[in-house]
């Protein structure tokens, strides 16, 4: 791994730790949980705006399948990387501790690494790193809006839907195709491994999803 990828990362943890902290500290009588998903939030929107930046030719975002992976490109995913990493931990201290949610971490964190070191698969990973995180704002404001007192609310609901919406569009759409090309793809094994994890649990989460807009949607009516 490239010696600047490294420094990024350990940067980056350091740099998301201590933002966790200022978060706590602006909002002393918020959760521990509430702290982490604003820290979160940030991520997804820093993450999708990398992403749309380095991308390099806009007619065909994954064109360059087998070539190499670009400086901008190991530094945008060293960046979700030093994120995972601390969310991993972060979580593990908080009260949102979930196995489904562990597997994502991990498998997305040992994806990274192998695209990482091989250097290899940029612009798909790149690309799985903007499907991954264009829900997320809204995944979270869900949560964040609970604690704020507006559970079970129109804007609550609101903010479900959006999400379930872009989680389809994005992970059960836009993701199978990805999956797809990087399978196809003369990469090592363990980055088509990870590749075919991270659709599995997306669709997993996918089906939980739907059973939880089903549930909400009797409940109003």
């Amino acid at each position: 791994m490239e010696k600047y990828v490294t420094k990024t990362i350990v940067v980056g943890v350091v740099s998301w730790t201590s933002a966790f902290v200022i978060v706590r500290r602006i909002f002393p009588k918020r959760s521990f949980d509430f702290c982490n998903r604003v820290v979160s939030t940030l991520h997804a929107i820093l993450a999708v705006t990398l992403a749309w930046l380095s991308i390099e030719d806009w007619r065909c975002p994954i064109c360059s399948v087998g070539s190499k992976s670009s400086p901008q490109q190991m530094q945008v995913l060293a960046v979700s990387l030093s994120y995972l990493i601390y969310d991993l931990a972060c979580c593990h201290f908080g009260e949102r501790v979930s196995l489904d949610n562990t597997v994502h971490h991990l498998v997305s964190i040992v994806g990274i690494v192998a695209g990482l070191s091989y250097q290899k698969c940029g612009s798909e990973m790149v690309a799985t790193m903007w499907i991954t995180e264009i829900s997320s704002p809204f995944l979270h404001l869900r949560e964040l809006l609970k604690e704020l007192g507006y559970r079970d609310t129109f804007l609550n609901l609101a903010a479900d839907i959006l999400f379930a919406a872009i989680f389809a569009f994005a992970r059960m759409l836009v993701g199978p195709c990805i999956t797809y090309v990087t399978l196809s793809a003369d990469y090592p094994l363990l980055i088509k491994a990870m590749a075919l994890g991270l659709q599995l649990v997306s669709a997993f989460w996918f089906f939980k999803i739907v059973r939880m807009i089903k549930r909400k949607l009797s409940k109003r009516t």
